[in-house]
């Protein structure tokens, strides 16, 4: 298993803390950031652009945000949890009675503790947000309240990062997570800083990639929709991906299908969970979830799967104060992070051969390939490397796949491909270029 449990956990510390939006400086730094990792390309769309049917709006920054009660006592303060405001919210200087307020407050009944997180992104309001037991201890209908929120909004930029990665072939995989959640660390600092680690992995590999990556860091929803639209060619050309988010959680493993059911990549994926003895729950694609519902829209419909370890919706901490550093681990983040890199691996060499000798069998012995004594060969369950190696000349002939060739023959995929790099040497198996 890989190791980078200390940086994880260095880097969970580190980000966070951030008070991160869609726009402005929290997504800067948070880029900054990872540029320690990945040499991550930062990109920049500007405030009033149009991306299909969404406008890119206005950077938002707030310097402070509090709530005091009558005798002048903050009784809510953004300064000790930046949960505390809605992101996005405008600003306000009012002194008013609990009845007034109370539609801007925001609770949990269900997580007495917890404080929420909401946003109005699109929406001029503003709002607080309050664990129960704050509410009932220091709110009442008696007293009065005074509200202040000091926010800026202006044109700016909305930020990307980017980093591609390229192999042999032109022909990319995408991987994607998402930069925009305060204080999530489940939701979903887990997939920001794994797709960093991820991404770092692969460079150490990018002379013997098969495929190229774009490994792309943007804010949820309007972050991919902003990067489909500046990058359209591009984008339509890719048919698989990974949505990387919540994966860092206690509870189970699981993963979310792609729009296909039985697109490769979610066979794949149950693939690596059962090498690694893992049970795990599965997660039918629904159009409620994070970018993957972009990625795999009508005019790109690229194959999005994502694997998590606490998926989003499913945990009770969602959304909440309680998503913090005592439910994330780094430790659980790197065996997820191990889990991305085994599936990586297979997605890498799945690819197309043709047998350039498909006229009778090919002479085995002339290419070394065959023992020099015969006739010792039985049929038997465990397939030697002469057996895949003649199932190979078989069936290979540029219409299937090798991880679909791997699952006939019952033989992973990734010594499928370095016995078939061997037959490509000898001149025996052409690649099908991918792109």
């Amino acid at each position: 298993m890989i190791n980078h449990v200390d940086e994880i956990d260095n880097y969970l510390k580190k980000l966070f803390p951030i008070n991160r939006s869609i726009m402005g400086d929290g997504t800067k730094q948070t880029l900054k950031i990872l540029q320690e990792i990945i040499p991550l390309k930062v990109i920049e769309y500007p405030t009033h652009q149009e991306v299909y049917d969404w406008i890119i709006p206005q950077e938002w920054s707030i310097k402070d945000a509090w709530i005091k009660n009558s005798a002048g006592e903050k009784i809510v303060d953004f300064k000790n949890s930046n949960l505390h405001i809605v992101s996005y919210s405008i600003n306000i200087n009012k002194k008013m009675k609990l009845k007034e307020l109370k539609e801007n407050l925001h609770y949990l009944k269900n997580l007495p503790t917890a404080i929420p997180y909401r946003t109005s992104y699109y929406n001029k309001n503003w709002g607080f947000c309050i664990s129960y037991e704050e509410y009932l201890e220091f709110f009442n209908e008696d007293d009065e309240y005074e509200v202040f929120i000091d926010s800026k909004f202006q044109d700016g930029s909305l930020s990307v990062g980017e980093l591609l990665i390229g192999g042999k072939s032109t022909k990319e995989y995408l991987i994607s997570s998402y930069i925009c959640h305060p204080s999530q660390a489940n939701d979903s600092l887990s997939g920001v800083i794994l797709s960093a680690f991820l991404a770092k992995e692969l460079l150490k590999i990018k002379d013997t990639l098969e495929y190229s990556y774009r490994i792309i860091f943007v804010p949820e929803t309007i972050g991919a929709i902003s990067y489909m639209s500046n990058n359209e060619t591009e984008m339509k050309s890719i048919d698989n991906g990974l949505v990387i988010t919540t994966c860092g959680g206690l509870g189970k493993f699981g993963y979310k299908q792609s729009y296909d059911k039985y697109n490769f990549i979610n066979e794949m994926i149950e693939s690596v969970f059962d090498v690694n003895n893992l049970d795990f729950i599965s997660y039918p694609f629904d159009i409620r979830g994070s970018d993957e519902r972009q990625y795999s829209t009508q005019s790109f419909r690229i194959n999005c799967a994502t694997i998590t370890k606490d998926k989003y919706y499913e945990y009770d901490y969602y959304h909440t104060s309680l998503d913090n550093l005592k439910f994330v681990k780094a430790d659980n983040l790197n065996k997820t992070l191990d889990l991305y890199v085994q599936l990586v691996h297979k997605m890498d060499k799945n690819i197309l051969y043709k047998n350039i000798q498909p006229s009778g069998e090919v002479m085995l012995s002339k290419h070394d390939l065959y023992p020099v004594t015969g006739g010792s060969f039985l049929p038997c369950s465990d397939k030697s490397e002469v057996d895949i190696i003649l199932w190979a000349l078989f069936y290979l002939d540029a219409s299937m796949d090798l991880f679909t060739f791997s699952k006939k023959i019952g033989v992973d995929i990734l010594n499928v491909y370095r016995i078939v790099k061997k037959l490509e040497k000898k001149n025996i198996l052409k690649r099908v270029e991918l792109g």
